[in-house]
């Protein structure tokens, strides 16, 4: 059924004052509800034939304005539900529209969402966010703005600031990546409304840069796994079990490695939820995954040395991650280098690789979307783009 919406002098409840009040009628299945509009008029500047304000109206063209914005308010959230194939009444739809804005200011929100990444031991992502907080704190000098102040200039402010700042194509990409899923927060949590958000005109995919070729072939992951460590220092081994352990076990990330315990090994099956998403990953464990797992047992709480129970708070931890991390690319860059790889050797590249190497042998996007843990089989694709432009040019190559 239609939906009429409306507004209507309330002539059948005077005020005080003998003015009418203004209202914004909403019939639906029957059904009628009003919205005040906070102000009221004289009768005698009311026409209730049209429904409008009289041309000697002395507030005519504030009441016009006043009653358009309105209208065109209560019309757009209809549309915007319709859109969505959601269902409402005159009452929902008049509690959407009439539910209050709360004041939270961006700086506000921007903390509260690292408390709660924080409390949900997502400490990775925190920290990105955390990045972007004090990225616009320096911008800005301060972040006590509403998220209505954010409009499309404000973001081109920031965008052009960054480039000054000399910062790389993707990482302007993440911070406003980030700003984003921020903005979106805010209008999901009542913060900011929809017709606030700026990037419908401010398109953040143009912030992106080819990503430089991250994985290496099967052979190149066994040369390193197979690498020869008589005689080297522990990081050497440990750096090598870890790009292994990663490649055999889902392409699973540093921070998530670091975090394992035993209670993530269930009936010969790795089970762990992303830090970075908080997607829940089931996979088989690898024998040779197993062996590296059983190489490092000891009286640690963790499968790997990575953290202690010495590491009780998130810097404690960061710290730790910092350390650990540094050393182990150090050595895995140097693995490469003696390698003649051709690009430079990270962890991240042993799970560059297994995405890679799955797709080479006819494996489906979906399926390694969901191995990887990532949130939608678009960011799988950044992962497999090299290996699609490699196929595309060895096609080329036989044009002629």
């Amino acid at each position: 059924m239609s939906t009429t919406i409306e507004v209507v002098c309330f002539k059948y409840k005077p005020l005080k004052n003998n003015e009418f009040p203004l209202r914004i009628r909403i019939t639906k299945d029957r059904k009628t509800k009003y919205i005040s509009l906070g102000v009221s008029v004289a009768p005698q500047y009311w026409d209730f034939d049209r429904n409008q304000p009289t041309l000697d109206c002395p507030d005519r063209e504030y009441l016009e304005k006043l009653i358009a914005n309105k209208l065109c308010e209560c019309k757009g959230k209809v549309v915007e539900l319709k859109s969505e194939n959601r269902e409402f009444t005159a009452t929902t739809l008049k509690e959407q529209i009439s539910k209050p804005v709360k004041a939270v200011t961006v700086g506000e929100l921007f903390e509260q969402i690292i408390r709660e990444l924080q409390d949900e031991r997502r400490t990775g992502y925190a920290t990105s966010v955390e990045q972007v907080y004090r990225s616009l704190l320096k911008f800005n000098k301060h972040l006590s703005v509403y998220f209505s102040d954010i409009d499309h200039l404000w973001l081109k402010r920031y965008e052009l600031w960054l480039r000054r700042q000399g910062r790389a194509e993707n990482t302007i990409g993440v911070r406003f990546r980030t700003l984003r899923m921020v903005f979106n927060q805010a209008i999901e949590r009542g913060y900011a409304k929809m017709e606030q958000y700026p990037f419908k005109s401010y398109k953040v995919g143009k912030l992106h840069a080819e990503t430089p070729k991250r994985a290496i072939s099967k052979t190149e992951v066994k040369a390193v796994m197979d690498f020869p460590c008589e005689g080297r220092d522990f990081y050497t081994r440990f750096a090598i079990d870890l790009f292994s352990f990663s490649y055999l076990m889902g392409g699973i990330n540093f921070a998530d490695m670091a975090n394992l315990t035993r209670q993530n090994i269930v009936d010969g099956r790795l089970v762990y939820r992303r830090q970075k998403t908080g997607k829940l990953l089931n996979l088989p464990i690898h024998s040779r995954a197993m062996e590296i797992i059983e190489s490092y047992a000891s009286g640690n709480i963790y499968l790997f040395p990575i953290y202690s129970k010495e590491h009780k708070t998130i810097q404690q931890k960061l710290n730790r991650h910092h350390k650990v991390i540094t050393k182990v690319n150090r050595a895995l860059a140097e693995i490469g280098r003696e390698l003649k790889i051709p690009i430079k050797l990270t962890t991240y590249v042993a799970r560059h690789s297994y995405a890679t190497v799955l797709k080479r042998a006819g494996v489906p996007t979906s399926i390694i979307s969901e191995s990887l843990g990532h949130s939608s089989e678009r960011v799988t694709q950044i992962y497999l783009d090299s290996f699609e432009n490699e196929r595309m040019d060895e096609a080329m190559r036989n044009l002629l």
